[in-house]
């Protein structure tokens, strides 16, 4: 029979079309001895496979054909394709053959430590597209999860990705998607780090952007995090700057909230010194590992002792951008916009 859920640690790069670059690099990192979340990989044949049982791949079909000729100036096309296509997919029960599988790795999750795991569900395609599909956090329980993985899938159709599809010359039902299901971290703080400029270009820094609490509020833009720049050869901290930090995303009961920064948190940093430098030398190590500059994302769990609390959670190479300010400001613009 066909495997169609993998652990991470049983992936790598190789699996980058099979369970998409993500969980991929998940693996990877794993392989090459840093630390990551326990988790497994939905790959792309089990979303496949889920279309062909459920005959949502054929449906889907039959409505894309009504539409080759569309262009990227026909939004209201586009809001009409996505609410037809992501109904289908969100509509479907999941097939218990497919059910089972994702209820059984999840629950060795569960009896591995002991207790229901909350987890994060990711969207994970084989070609790198940030910020464009959906990503659920501290979701519990199978048939939680199971919904999310729909919506994950669903996600590749909404107007903003189908617009994108058709501005590329894409087929309309191109994007597959692997889905990561992985464990949450508990994080007192989280961020991002990049081993090169994103802006520049420059080889020779380290830059950490960091928040309390989870990761999302860094990588979205929408606060000001701490920052600290090293050098990447001695790690030595060149400048440091604490951030407004003027909210956290944090944990729920299901789920996760936005909760304004107590005033003393604002006024001070988020990390460690050591904690700032093992991300960046973690960071460093990525980038020699994958041969090329690295965009990490990672987080520091409060319920383990440092470097144990250090996780890394995604990586991929750095975009380097060679706009001027203006020119990067107008683009933050329209990403919120449109």
């Amino acid at each position: 029979m066909e495997k169609l859920i993998f652990w991470l640690k049983e992936v790598g790069k190789e699996f980058n079309d099979v369970v998409g670059k993500k969980c991929a690099n998940l693996g990877e990192m794993t392989k090459a001895g840093v630390r990551v979340p326990d988790g497994f990989a939905i790959s792309i044949p089990f979303y496949r496979k889920f279309l062909e049982i459920t005959g949502a791949g054929k449906e889907m079909e039959e409505i894309v054909k009504k539409y080759e000729r569309i262009s990227e100036k026909d939004v209201e096309v586009f809001e009409i394709l996505s609410e037809k296509l992501k109904g289908i997919i969100e509509g479907k029960e999941m097939p218990s053959f497919l059910r089972d599988q994702i209820s059984s790795y999840y629950q060795m999750m569960c009896d591995r430590r002991k207790e229901e795991v909350y987890v994060s569900v990711r969207s994970s395609g084989p070609v790198s597209r940030p910020g464009m599909f959906e990503t659920y956090l501290n979701v519990k329980g199978e048939n939680e999860i199971i919904e999310k993985v729909k919506k994950v899938w669903a996600s590749v159709f909404t107007p903003r990705a189908i617009a994108f599809r058709v501005k590329k010359g894409l087929g309309l039902l191109s994007d597959e998607l692997g889905v990561g299901v992985v464990s949450m971290v508990n994080a007192k703080a989280a961020g991002i780090a990049f081993t090169a400029d994103p802006n520049t270009g420059d080889l020779t820094k380290v830059i950490v952007e960091a928040n309390w609490g989870l990761g999302e509020s860094v990588v979205s833009g929408h606060v000001t995090p701490d920052r600290w720049i090293l050098n990447k050869e001695t790690l030595e901290v060149k400048e440091k700057r604490v951030g407004l930090k003027e909210f956290f995303v944090d944990l729920n009961e299901m789920g996760v909230i936005e909760k304004e920064t107590p005033p003393q948190k604002k006024e001070m940093f988020c990390l460690s010194e050591e904690e700032i430098k093992e991300v960046a030398k973690l960071s460093i190590f990525l980038e020699k590992y994958f041969g090329t500059p690295q965009d990490t994302e990672w987080a520091v769990d409060e319920r383990f002792d440092f470097p144990e609390n250090v996780y890394f959670l995604q990586t991929r190479p750095v975009v380097i951008s060679k706009k001027n300010g203006i020119e990067q400001a107008i683009d933050i613009i329209l990403t919120k916009f449109l």
